[in-house]
C-alpha cells in the first residue's frame, strides 16, 4: 500500500510452486489468472514480485506470464560485510571535530515505535511525500507494534519529538529465499531536521539489532530517479541485488 515510495495499492506475489510431476500442464497458469482475478476484483491495479537473475526456469514463466522488469532498483547489504552497526563504523563529525566516543546511533536517540508514535511518523511521511498515506503508515505501525520483539522498526527522536522513522520487516522464505531477510520498507527524516545524521543512526541501530537476531542480509527498493535516497542507501554500504524486480499490469 506504500513500501518503497509507492502511492497505488498493488498485490505483491511472494511465493509460488507446482509439483514437478504436475508441470506443464497449465497448473502455473490458472493459479495466476485466478490469483490475477481476485485482485481485480478487489481493485487492485498491478502485481509484483522479485526472482534472482539466475532463476531461468523462473524468469521465463514470469515473462510467458507478462511480467516485465519494473523500475525500481533492489539493493542489499550482508551485514557481516557492512560499516555501520560494526566495529568498523566510522564516528560522526560534531561541530568540526571527530569524537572518536561517538557513533551515529549514540548522537541520536533512536528506540523502537511506541504506540503514541503514529501521529508523528505521519506528519514527516506528509512532509516528504506531500501525500496522507495513513492507511499504508496504519497497518504498518500494527504489524511493527505486533512484532515490535523483532526489533525492525526504529524511530529517532530529537528534543522529544520523532526526527525520523523506519519500517522494516522480517521475510522468512518470500521470493524463494532460503534464510531470513530484513526488508526496508519505508525510511524518512523530518525535513527540517536533514544532514543531522539521523537516517544514519537509524540504519546503524538497525544493523545492530539485525545482527542480534542473526540476520544476516537486508534489502530495499529505491523508486527510478530518486538519486537522493540511492545516495543514501549506497553511502550505507548497499549494493544492486542479484535480485530483479518485476510489475504485471492488470
Amino acid at each position: 500500500e506504500g513500501e518503497f515510495g509507492r502511492s497505488e495499492p498493488a498485490l505483491r506475489l511472494e511465493a509460488f510452486g507446482v509439483k514437478p510431476a504436475l508441470q506443464g500442464r497449465g497448473l502455473g497458469a490458472a493459479l495466476c489468472a485466478a490469483f490475477e482475478a481476485e485482485a481485480v476484483r478487489r481493485g487492485i491495479g498491478e502485481m509484483r514480485t522479485t526472482a534472482l537473475w539466475r532463476e531461468h526456469e523462473l524468469l521465463r514463466f514470469l515473462d510467458h506470464a507478462g511480467y516485465r522488469i519494473a523500475g525500481n532498483h533492489v539493493l542489499d547489504c550482508a551485514l557481516a560485510e557492512a560499516e555501520l552497526g560494526s566495529s568498523r563504523e566510522q564516528a560522526v563529525e560534531r561541530e568540526g571535530n571527530y569524537d572518536f566516543e561517538s557513533l551515529a546511533r549514540d548522537a541520536i536517540e533512536v528506540g523502537l515505535l511506541q504506540d503514541g508514535d503514529l501521529e508523528g511518523i505521519a506528519r514527516i511521511d506528509r512532509r516528504l511525500t506531500g501525500r496522507d498515506r495513513r492507511g499504508y503508515l496504519c497497518r504498518s505501525f500494527a504489524e511493527a507494534r505486533a512484532d515490535s520483539v523483532l526489533r525492525v522498526s526504529l524511530v529517532a527522536r530529537s528534543d522529544g519529538a520523532i526526527a525520523g522513522f523506519l519500517m522494516a520487516r522480517l521475510d522468512y522464505g518470500d521470493f524463494g529465499r532460503a534464510e531470513p531477510v530484513a526488508v526496508i520498507d519505508t525510511v524518512g527524516v523530518d525535513p527540517m531536521r536533514v544532514r543531522q545524521g539521523i537516517g544514519r543512526a537509524l540504519l546503524s541501530q538497525l544493523f545492530v539489532n539485525l545482527s542480534a537476531l542473526g540476520v544476516e542480509r537486508v534489502e530495499t527498493a529505491v523508486a527510478p530517479g530518486n538519486l537522493e535516497l540511492m545516495g543514501f542507501f549506497y553511502g550505507a554500504g548497499l549494493r544492486p541485488a542479484e535480485r530483479l524486480s518485476f510489475v504485471k499490469r492488470l
